[in-house]
């Protein structure tokens, strides 16, 4: 792989990416390449606002859950304004990318992300392995769940982060969205906030009031 974007066309989660002339580029959901009747925006602002809602219009509060809204292209003045508008899809996903491509993404165990949280989060640390495996492996599943590629471990000794999720949830060259295609991964080098909340949700009632 060589650079975010790489060579166009090409594809990030659920967008598809393409080069429209003129040094334009065009983005669009990959489920809707071949539709005409796409409603036409320009400009990467407009990306904060189609990344916010899925279909339902219900708010999406992970931008790398496989529920990106459709019906929508984003036509822009170049590959600069392109990364900008890829960056508001998923943010911070660009530069854990370069870092990675460089060799010098540092990642995180869980139980290290899960020792250094503070306040209502810090009982999330109490959570056993077993329902580590079960939380992560229901909420970070790419079917319904995060698109992301698995990076981290569960702690130091390496520990696989989640035995109920497949071997290719961790392979940067696999295609989350389960297409199959050709895609740039969005890595994951750290359990997010959502993924510590339902930790913290799903440590045990007893434990939580030893807090």
């Amino acid at each position: 792989m060589s650079g975010w974007l790489g060579v166009l066309p090409c594809r990030i989660g659920q967008i598809f990416i393409t080069g429209e002339g003129d040094g334009k580029v065009a983005l669009c959901h990959r489920d809707d390449v071949e539709r005409s009747d796409l409603t036409i925006y320009q400009g990467p602002d407009f990306a904060a606002e189609i990344a916010r809602y899925d279909d339902t219009d219900a708010y999406r509060p992970l931008k790398t859950a496989p529920n990106l809204r459709h019906g929508w292209q984003l036509v822009l003045a170049d590959l600069s304004q392109a990364r900008l508008a890829v960056d508001y899809f998923y943010p911070g996903r660009g530069a854990a990318f370069r870092a990675w491509e460089n060799r010098d993404l540092r990642t995180t165990p869980l139980r290290e992300t899960l020792g250094r949280q503070s306040g209502i989060y810090r009982v999330a640390a109490k959570i056993s392995d077993g329902e580590a495996d079960e939380v992560v492996g229901n909420f970070c599943r790419s079917d319904g769940g995060c698109l992301r590629t698995i990076l981290w471990k569960r702690d130091v000794a390496g520990a696989i982060a989640s035995n109920l999720l497949p071997a290719s949830k961790f392979d940067p060259n696999f295609d989350q969205t389960g297409r199959g295609e050709n895609a740039r991964p969005l890595l994951c080098q750290e359990a997010c906030n959502l993924v510590v909340a339902e930790l913290r949700s799903a440590v045990k009632p007893t434990e939580s009031r030893e807090t």
